[in-house]
């Protein structure tokens, strides 16, 4: 089956591709490096000839609401219509759990995302999973100074490769519509993944301040809420697996 794979390249992406190889399927990536620009359209048309389904795993690095809800808006728009002239059965959509509960401008690009996919002609399925084991290491890449402020949050991380592999078997099976919640085996601080991230070498040595964040993610937003699958490789696992170096 020809699978095309909107941001192919990224974090998800490569393991969605990984993951339908293995499967026996043939993952076409939709990238600006393989001609495929998603916020114009340019290559789609081709791209998508004679494809049965659609992931997006596309996405854009950014905390500005209006920068993420135009991405999400452009790209989804153009994807849809897209995949709906190329005859499309299945589009299948990365979101993120508590997407809907957690106040964070990046999240409202998802929302938009969502409702482009809900409101399209080609019948999808929308995966929301929780965050990715280095989620932590995002955290405190983005905090400068010499203390990192890092959100008083339970978390409950998954491992990227497990929700790729999870994609690949959504998108070959039939539409679900919102699919069951995936999230990692077990409920994490962020405060103590930071910590242990650090005291690993994967991150600066400073001290971790623990904060109250407002907006749902220090109560828990980002915790699942209903049934759905779950991972099994916990955060200890996958640490333990990083060849990490101290940074500079």
């Amino acid at each position: 089956m020809k699978i095309a794979v909107a941001g192919g390249t990224g974090v998800a992406g490569r393991y969605v591709v990984e993951a339908l190889r293995a499967r026996g399927h043939e993952p076409v990536v939709l990238s600006r490096a393989k001609g495929v620009d998603l916020l114009d359209g340019t290559g789609l048309e081709a791209a998508l000839a004679g494809a049965e389904g659609v992931v997006d795993v596309a996405n854009v690095t950014t905390m500005r609401k209006k920068v993420a809800v135009d991405f999400f808006d452009r790209a989804g728009r153009n994807l849809v219509a897209a995949a709906e002239r190329a005859g499309v059965r299945h589009l299948v959509t990365l979101s993120i759990v508590g997407v809907d509960r957690v106040r964070n401008p990046y999240y409202a690009g998802k929302l938009r995302q969502e409702e482009i996919a809900r409101g399209g002609a080609v019948p999808w399925t929308i995966l929301r999973a929780t965050q990715f084991h280095e989620f932590a290491g995002q955290v405190l890449s983005g905090v400068p100074g010499p203390i990192a402020a890092v959100p008083k949050a339970p978390v409950q991380p998954v491992a990227v490769r497990e929700v790729g592999e999870a994609l690949a078997d959504l998108v070959v099976g039939q539409p679900q519509g919102m699919a069951g919640e995936l999230a990692g085996p077990r409920v994490e601080s962020l405060v103590d993944m930071a910590r242990a991230l650090i005291a690993a070498g994967g991150a600066r040595r400073r001290p971790v301040l623990p904060m109250y964040f407002p907006g749902g993610m220090s109560s828990g937003g980002l915790l699942p809420t209903g049934p759905g699958l779950r991972g099994t490789q916990t955060f200890a696992d996958w640490l333990g697996q990083q060849r990490v170096a101290a940074p500079a």
